[in-house]
């Protein structure tokens, strides 16, 4: 560790044994590792560009265009105040996560572990596993239209195969992950500029697009129900894990000013690249509700329109790409679907690591993830066909908004705890706005689950015994499930010290302290680096 005049940490690296919690997790000795030189550049930016757009990568999934597509379809341009909610959120929530991170150095899941009883923790880490396979059913199935749309493959046999997509990734990792992100962004922004291009040919009403943006309104419970979906689509729980570890991998400097440039510089990175997404998500709202509520729609249009999924929206860009419309839709739906799995995958490591210090080569996590994301997509597909299936991705997307509380209240406390942040706690503003947010969400999650429960209860045939008894199951795990968010909302934190107010002693009896998890404290993060697909470049340490 070297240290300033003033006693505190320049750069905190780690020094002699490595011990069990901060092992590599994958055996690889070519992880890069990024060196951010201590001073004040905006060269520095680019070494910190990186994170963001491997976590925006979630937010251009298939979960998201068929979302984006039944919101436009259904209720034209009504919804997309919830797409700009969620995005000027989701930018809160990820600078958020990326900040906690940097300052503490410790990703969300190690600090859950650190905070809450076992019991508490293997709960969480329950929850966020069923988030991270929520999350690869889209791909599953997005995959699955995408094969069907290229070779015409029945999508229960394409849903089978997407489990070959694992060994296909590994393939293409030898030819460098950076140079296969980039084809893969290159092919999903390629679908981006048909659909900016499409919005030409639409000709959307540039003032009830701007209503819709900046009027809300929910006209029904199926428009509630959508509602919820696209925020669970945009605003992702296995995202917070992910953006508060992928910033780990950085040698950023431990001063006052390199923790500073830090946060500024993430944030940055983080508002571009959910602006880009933003549009994307947009247009594709846009096309579809111009399209789809136009007046002069054939037959077979109308029909598309009133069931619109992944597998039959390559008809709204026959303007821009004619008859090949269809294949390249398909190509970048594919695409879409293969970067979602990377950082999946990434998540899924960094979720168990953290939680349960639990290591698993990368494609071994991911067929574990997949396989659970087969079963549920291959019995919808067989048994109610491609229109089950597009459904299926809409209750994926609920069931991560359903679950978004339970990571948002972890982040939220330890973000807002000067013990755990120092000097980069959350400001009084910014703590009431983000916790305006929370209980927004978790108000309308409630809301939908209560007022759909009922209405099944009242319009069920069961007899008056049946509807009291699945009644009174009903609400006792709508009472759990807020339970459990006013146990994470109320309980106080452990006080913890950040890394910047610690000096090299105090850092030392922190580390006796600790035992074992003492090197969490340490960056940079190898273990986090090495834990990211394979790169060709020789690890550097700082003196």
């Amino acid at each position: 560790m070297t240290i300033t005049g003033s006693g505190q940490p320049q750069f905190i690296t780690r020094t002699g044994t490595q011990n069990a919690s901060n092992a590599p997790l994958i055996e690889n000795s070519d992880a890069e590792q990024i060196v951010v030189p201590d001073n004040s550049s905006w060269k520095n930016f680019f070494r910190y560009l990186g994170p963001g757009f491997l976590v925006s990568i979630a937010y251009i999934d298939p979960g998201n265009f068929e979302t984006d597509l039944q919101a436009g379809a259904q209720y034209k341009y009504g919804l997309l105040w919830v797409i700009l909610v969620s995005s000027c959120a989701a930018l809160v929530i990820q600078t958020m996560a990326a900040n906690l991170g940097v300052i503490t150095g410790k990703h969300l899941a190690e600090h859950c572990r650190a905070e809450y009883p076992k019991v508490a923790n293997i709960i969480l880490w329950i929850i966020a596993e069923i988030a991270i396979v929520a999350c690869d059913i889209p791909e599953v199935i997005g995959t699955a239209f995408a094969l069907n749309m290229l070779f015409h493959i029945k999508i229960w046999i394409g849903v089978l195969l997407t489990g070959l997509s694992t060994l296909v990734l590994l393939a293409l990792q030898q030819y460098g992950i950076r140079k296969l992100e980039f084809l893969i962004a290159f092919l999903v922004f390629t679908i981006a500029a048909c659909f900016f291009a499409e919005l030409g040919y639409a000709k959307p009403d540039a003032k009830e697009v701007i209503d819709g943006l900046f009027m809300p309104q929910l006209k029904g419970s199926g428009s509630t129900g959508l509602a919820i979906s696209l925020l669970g689509a945009m605003v992702m729980p296995h995202n917070l894990f992910l953006h508060s570890a992928l910033v780990l991998s950085r040698k950023v400097p431990q001063s006052v000013r390199g923790i500073n440039e830090a946060c500024r510089f993430y944030m940055i990175e983080s508002a571009i690249a959910l602006t880009v997404a933003f549009l994307i998500n947009v247009s594709v709202i846009s096309v579809s509700g111009s399209v789809c509520n136009s007046s002069n729609l054939n037959a077979e249009d109308q029909k598309s329109c009133q069931n619109l999924d992944l597998n039959q929206a390559s008809f709204l860009l026959k303007n821009v790409l004619g008859k090949w419309s269809s294949k390249l839709f398909a190509v970048a739906l594919l695409a879409s679907g293969q970067s979602s799995t990377i950082t999946g995958t990434y998540a899924g490591q960094y979720v168990m690591q953290g939680f349960l210090d639990l290591r698993l080569k990368p494609w071994i996590r991911n067929m574990l993830t997949r396989s659970l994301a087969i079963v549920p997509s291959l019995i919808v597909a067989a048994i109610g066909g491609p229109n089950a299936a597009g459904e299926l991705i809409i209750i994926a997307s609920m069931i991560l908004s359903f679950e978004l509380p339970f990571a948002l209240v972890p982040l939220l406390k330890f973000t807002s705890s000067k013990t755990k942040m120092g000097t980069h706690v959350n400001s009084i503003m910014l703590s009431a706005v983000t916790w305006m947010i929370g209980s927004l969400i978790m108000a309308i999650n409630i809301y939908y689950i209560v007022s759909g429960f009922i209405k099944l209860l009242v319009h069920s045939h069961l007899n008056l015994v049946a509807k009291v008894f699945l009644g009174m199951l009903g609400f006792s795990g709508i009472a759990i499930y807020l339970a459990g968010i006013a146990y994470l909302v109320f309980r106080k934190n452990k006080k913890m010290s950040h890394l910047l107010s610690l000096t090299a002693l105090e850092n030392q009896q922190m580390g006796n302290e600790q035992g074992n998890n003492g090197s969490l404290y340490n960056l940079p993060r190898e273990d986090i680096v090495s834990m990211q697909l394979p790169q060709r470049t020789t690890p550097l340490d700082l003196d």
